[in-house]
């Protein structure tokens, strides 16, 4: 437990998934690994999204109003995981090493690794500290294939992941919940 009566480890026992968050800005098309993703209501169905305010994907989000959630299968290999998660969309092309698709409203997104694909429109933007908590009202989803998602526990513990930088999650991967 840290000084000041936090025990980080806690928030490890917090379920989360992984999901690639895709978008574009104009021609230029971004997505981002993220595991701070969760559905908010049922009727209308909205789901909330929260990246870092830096990140590329973001600005795309907030120049669309439109993003994807792809949601990622355990079999996800760690080169696809790190293309979306540790490089930047200011310094490659993302979607040239996979398989990209379009939503019926241009929205980008992989189908490789994905059991699903959602569309979402923003209906309301908060800034919270770091982050932005994007609220997106579904627009479109699909059942890609069956498999097993791939929570975020599941990539620490058996991918031997870690945390970017810019994770919500980041500064947590010290000490694990026994």
């Amino acid at each position: 437990m840290s000084g000041d009566g936090i025990d980080k480890r806690a928030l490890f026992l917090i379920s989360y998934g992984l999901y690639v968050v895709s978008s574009r800005m104009g021609d230029k098309l971004n997505g981002q690994v993220a595991n701070a993703v969760m559905q908010v209501t049922s009727d209308p169905m909205v789901l909330a999204c929260c990246l870092h305010k830096e990140n590329l994907t973001t600005q795309c989000i907030k120049d669309s109003r439109l993003f994807t959630i792809s949601v990622l299968e355990e079999d996800t290999p760690m080169t696809f995981i790190g293309n979306f998660g540790f490089k930047s969309g200011r310094d490659i092309e993302k979607f040239s090493s996979c398989a990209c698709e379009f939503t019926s409203r241009e929205v980008p997104y992989s189908p490789d690794y994905s059991l699903a694909v959602i569309e979402a429109e923003v209906i309301d933007v908060k800034e919270v500290f770091t982050h932005v908590l994007f609220l997106g009202e579904v627009k479109y989803a699909k059942v890609l294939k069956e498999g097993k998602p791939m929570t975020y526990s599941y990539y620490h513990e058996i991918k031997k992941g870690k945390s970017p930088k810019h994770a919500p999650t980041f500064g947590l991967d010290t000490g694990k919940v026994r």
